[in-house]
């Protein structure tokens, strides 16, 4: 697959892309004897897991470590996990503060459902 597709399969741009491999988000792609970058399935697979995880909220740095990683091979393989495991644990934190936040909003909303309710009845005739 050419930039195009695949930016347009992602919804991402090309320029993204371009982006992504130039820091290591993702490993180089194989290019044509033209120098046209020319995606495969390993990279497709690549750029699903970078996204999934920047959508998760999972650092550029943590995932520039990652692939760095993987590129050295199954020597890295337990540095690899701690770099997943400790974001892992920071989504959890951030999720249960997420949960508490999400708490304190229906509160609040209840509360100015109370106001309103009170407000359509002083209205009634």
């Amino acid at each position: 697959m050419n930039i195009a597709q695949v930016a347009k399969q992602f919804d991402l741009t090309a320029a993204t892309l371009r982006y992504y491999e130039r820091i290591g988000l993702i490993p180089p792609v194989k290019r044509k004897e033209n120098g046209i970058r020319n995606y495969g399935e390993e990279d497709i697979k690549w750029i699903e897991f970078a996204k999934c995880m920047r959508n998760a909220g999972l650092s550029i740095e943590s995932l520039i470590e990652y692939t760095s990683l993987f590129t050295e091979g199954d020597k890295t393989l337990k540095a690899r996990k701690n770099i997943l495991v400790e974001e892992r644990q920071r989504l959890a934190a951030k999720l249960l503060e997420i949960e508490e936040t999400v708490k304190r909003l229906d509160k609040k909303i209840k509360y100015y459902d109370g106001l309103l309710l009170k407000k359509e009845e002083e209205m009634k005739c």
